[in-house]
């Protein structure tokens, strides 16, 4: 594909603009860790929430999308749409107390709730987990995706995509910091908008495609629109509807959905001017994140079922793509080869915009954890500011190394989509509970961690997974196992809950004195606390110090008409787009209302809270 002079300029000028803020802000962003991490916590709402968009905004969701979509229909997008349950909690419930706790990284909040030799291992092993492990997997599937695009829209070989487009982002995260990170996400977030939304009008606009109207009527597309699933296929709907509305949203853990915040969602809380802002910005974040964002990729995804039907098609148009990087996930790409001059270059801007966003901000949270919760507490305990600054900066390259490496092995993106949900299954609990439960203890985290993930691993990769489960062979054969593949998920969320209450009893619990203090600073309430609180009164000892009404029931009932007001906005839009008017117009009506309710409560809730 022959890109002109103005898509070179378009994407050079664009390079150069963020390289030159990574290098503005490098010398405050230098001066400490807090500043490097989280930038003096005095960040506004706005520019905290675009940067949550921004950051979820990266390469390999349009092609994990767009692979999904083209594959089993709009509707298998639940299996991620779910996942809004858990942001609007973190909302209305958890962003206040993220702020108020105050700690540097959400693996430092181990120490604050726990106490003694569990609670010291459990943070610097969760830290090198996720930081680490997770980590790099999350960084791999994005730029698995770069390489697929630079594969299919430039003709570059994987090694070439990974040193240009990972050698620019570890620069300026290493010099910029947190803060580096949150200025380009402001950029980033408007120019992969506008990539987005002009490729999908083109795409549907093109000849072969023939407008919105021709789209939704093509055999190839008409049967892939529906937003919700066939409800009589009890396969489609235990797996895309019930559960992850029953069950994921609250068990599992996943990069930028964990159950009651964390991970770079919790160190951009952890960054805010104060809880409010904190609020304000997970707010925005969801309202973007699931409401507008997916309708561009999607009929991306749709229109390529016309061009590019099958991945034979795929194949035969870019036959130079090795046969290990093959898959549905490439009609992303290559409907963007369709794009003439000056919006080619935008769209490609676009992605590196999305790219860069996504891996800055997984290398900046990474090394936080590196440096905060493991160097910091384990190598050198009386290290200078100067010297965690330096590790931070060394941790962001190796990370960045290592996850390009490993990139180099994938396949697909739905494969690491899989295996993170997979790893991640059974613990969403105790990260919600431990917040209102004064009897969770060290343990129950990692008793949980450790039997999710050896579950996950005998179910996914062994014998055991293949005798117990439904699946098919690498020739499509259906191998018939004891119990439906559906019933995998849900299996392990049950063991691992079995197993991490069992040893929650069988353990002493946390000492009065640690859960005395974190009622002090954190001020949680709820009936799970009534024991400490007795306790407390019985010692003499004062730790109420917020004598309002819990606010926890307000937060839930905000939180469920914020999602009739956010899933009202992204069916709208689809019902608009789709031209079926009169449902468009009736969802229309309930976000309108709905969202004069949040209003509504949001005020009483402030009053009540803040």
């Amino acid at each position: 594909m022959e890109l002109s002079g103005l898509d070179y300029s378009l994407i050079f000028g664009f390079f150069a603009i963020v390289l030159g803020i990574g290098i503005y802000v490098s010398k405050t962003s230098g001066k400490n860790a807090t500043e490097y991490f989280l930038s003096g916590r005095n960040m506004p709402w706005w520019i905290l929430g675009v940067s949550m968009v921004a950051t979820t905004f990266s390469t390999d969701t349009p092609n994990f999308v767009t692979d999904i979509v083209r594959k089993d229909g709009v509707s298998s997008n639940w299996m991620w749409w779910a996942f809004l349950i858990t942001g609007l909690l973190t909302v209305f419930v958890y962003a206040k107390l993220w702020r108020k706790s105050n700690v540097a990284t959400d693996m430092e909040f181990y120490e604050l709730r726990y106490g003694g030799k569990p609670a010291k291992f459990l943070r610097w092993f969760r830290a090198m987990y996720l930081g680490v492990v997770f980590n790099i997997f999350a960084m791999a599937g994005v730029t698995l995706a770069a390489i697929k695009i630079g594969s299919i829209m430039l003709g570059l070989q994987p090694w070439e995509t990974v040193v240009y487009a990972g050698l620019i982002t570890v620069i300026f995260s290493a010099i910029g910091g947190f803060k580096g990170v949150i200025y380009t996400d402001f950029l980033l977030f408007f120019v992969a908008m506008a990539g987005a939304i002009g490729a999908a009008y083109y795409c549907v606009n093109l000849p072969e495609v023939g407008g919105i109207e021709k789209l939704i009527t093509h055999e190839n597309v008409a049967d892939k629109l529906n937003i919700f699933p066939d409800f009589n296929n009890k396969e489609i709907l235990i797996t895309l509807i019930i559960i992850p509305l029953a069950v994921q949203w609250w068990s599992s853990w996943f990069p930028g959905a964990e159950p009651g915040g964390g991970g770079y969602i919790a160190q951009r809380m952890l960054a805010a001017k104060d809880e409010n802002h904190a609020i304000g910005a997970t707010f925005f974040f969801n309202i973007m994140h699931y409401a507008l964002r997916p309708w561009p990729w999607i009929l991306v995804a749709l229109a390529s079922l016309v061009i590019f039907p099958d991945i034979a098609s795929i194949q035969t148009a870019f036959p130079d793509i090795p046969a290990n990087k093959l898959g549905h996930d490439l009609a992303y790409s290559a409907m963007l080869t369709k794009l003439p001059s000056g919006l080619l270059g935008l769209v490609l801007a676009s992605l590196v915009a999305a790219y860069m966003s996504t891996i800055s901000t997984h290398l900046n949270w990474g090394s936080s954890y590196i440096v905060n919760d493991f160097y910091k507490t384990t190598v050198n305990k009386e290290a200078s500011e100067k010297e965690l600054v330096n590790v931070g900066r060394i941790s962001t390259v190796v990370l960045m190394v290592l996850s390009a490496f490993f990139a180099l092995k994938l396949k697909n993106a739905s494969q690491l989509f899989e295996i993170i949900i997979m790893f991640g299954a059974g613990t969403g609990l105790i990260f919600i509970l431990r917040w209102f439960w004064w009897r969770i203890n060290a343990w129950s985290e990692i008793s949980a961690m450790i039997v999710s993930g050896v579950i996950s691993i005998l179910f996914k990769f062994t014998v055991i997974g293949e005798i117990m489960f439904t699946y098919k062979d690498l020739d499509g054969r259906t191998i018939e196992g004891w119990m439906p593949s559906y019933a995998q998920f849900p299996l392990v969320v049950l063991i691992t809950t079995i197993v991490w209450l069992t040893v929650t009893f069988m353990t002493q619990p946390e000492t009065k004195e640690t859960l005395f203090n974190f009622y002090k600073k954190i001020q949680p309430g709820g009936p799970g606390w009534k024991k400490t609180i007795a306790d407390a009164k019985e010692a003499n000892v004062e730790i109420v110090t917020d004598t309002k009404p819990w606010n926890v029931p307000s937060g839930i009932l905000a939180m469920l008409v914020a999602m009739i007001f956010i899933y009202s906005i992204m069916f709208a839009t689809g019902y608009w787009i789709y031209g079926e008017t009169t449902l468009a117009i009736s969802l229309t009506v309930v976000a309108f209302t709905s969202g004069f309710i949040l209003i509504r409560l949001w005020k009483k809730i402030r009053t009540t809270v803040f």
